[in-house]
């Protein structure tokens, strides 16, 4: 029970802030929110404030914030049947109709259509969703440094027999980049010889506050099948002021950016099989192991661990909403820039079948995906 409560609580955080910041900006656009959701299904409780519906909804999973004219088309502005009541006034002092999408519109309900704002107010209320996944993810981030600490990317100790002593690296260097490659911890490390496994590394590292430079060429283990340039490190160490957890905390966002980039392109490339792309159900199994695994050390360790599956999920929830895909943001941030560059919209009516094109293709991909997490657990 508790591990369900844990899930809940992470997904409806990561759902929460994507839709607030979907709201926050639409408001401040002057755009007719019509509904703000948590979950899905079946309503279980609302009320209205300020012309907007706040609903709680049966299934956990999921949330909307519906803008009025976001996905309709033109002919449905009017209102439905000519004598049907108007429910408020737009931003321009037109009368709205007095339901949209189904959904009765609340007593109050004022703004502006979507897709009738300007341009630039279009992009930034959709951007806004992932934008706040980061946001949130920056929050975690600062929590779980400030408790757990940060892992510098410092040598801890350098293995016989490898290219990192061969060419001088010595325990207590600090790594400082790869290949030219930035590195600010040291899971940036091993993401970077993980993702370009078997490649030569120009390294270059600090000692004795001293620059300095070697070329590596990573060997093969058999023992654990990758390619190794034979160092460890990974040890944390507490931040020693505020300002140095706020930093940490960027880095740590960035990490988990990169490694989401890094990831789908080695799905794009095919070097990861199905088995490895985690669903929803894998996801919740993530945290039931997580919650079961730290109980024993008490509720901080157990928000601690769920804040840092919360860094995860909501880097990667923001990048994956931010790729170019029909019905996701970045889809509809594509058509937007579009608009920008041609001075002009394009056909609301072929953009909606390429996002409804869209949507088809990525339920179809969940439903694969659903399946492949109940086929990996059971």
């Amino acid at each position: 029970m508790l591990s369900l409560l844990a899930a809940i609580l992470v997904f409806g955080l990561i759902i929460l802030f994507h839709e607030f910041g979907h709201f926050l900006l639409a408001k401040r656009g002057g755009i007719c929110v019509v509904e703000f959701s948590l979950g899905m299904g079946p309503r279980l409780f609302s009320f209205v404030k300020g012309g907007t519906r706040y609903s709680l909804k049966l299934l956990p999973f999921g949330g909307s914030c519906m803008m009025l004219g976001e996905d309709e088309d033109e002919p449905q502005k009017t209102g439905g049947k000519k004598d049907e009541a108007p429910a408020g006034e737009d931003g321009a002092g037109r009368r709205l109709p007095a339901t949209y999408a189904g959904l009765a519109l609340a007593p109050g309900a004022k703004g502006k259509y979507f897709d009738e704002t300007s341009v630039w107010t279009r992009f930034l209320v959709i951007a806004a969703g992932p934008f706040f996944n980061f946001l949130l993810a920056l929050i975690c981030a600062f929590f779980v440094i400030g408790y757990a600490g940060y892992d510098p990317p410092r040598v801890y100790s350098v293995e016989s027999g490898y290219p990192a002593e061969e060419a001088g690296i010595r325990e207590g260097d600090v790594i400082t980049r790869l290949n030219g490659k930035r590195i600010r911890i040291y899971r940036d490390i091993l993401a970077y010889t993980a993702f370009h496994a078997g490649e030569p590394l120009t390294v270059e590292y600090e000692r004795d506050g001293r620059t300095h430079e070697a070329f590596l060429e990573p060997k093969y283990s058999e023992e654990t099948g990758s390619y190794l340039i034979g160092i460890s490190g990974g040890i944390y160490q507490r931040p020693e002021s505020v300002l140095t957890v706020a930093r940490y905390s960027v880095y740590e966002l960035r990490y988990w950016i990169d490694l989401t980039f890094g990831s789908l392109g080695m799905i794009v490339k095919r070097q990861v099989s199905s088995d490895d792309i985690a669903g929803p159900v894998r996801i919740v199994s993530m945290i039931d192991s997580t919650v079961d695994a730290s109980r024993q050390y008490g509720l901080l360790v157990v928000l601690m661990n769920l804040a840092n599956l919360c860094v995860l999920l909501s880097a990667n929830l923001g990048v994956m909403n931010l790729l170019p895909i029909p019905a996701l943001d970045g889809g509809r941030l594509v058509f937007i820039l579009l608009e920008m560059v041609r001075g002009k919209p394009v056909d609301r009516e072929k953009e909606g079948m390429i996002h409804m094109a869209g949507m088809a293709l990525l339920m179809t991909l969940m439903i694969f995906i659903l399946f492949n997490d109940v086929r990996n657990l059971l």
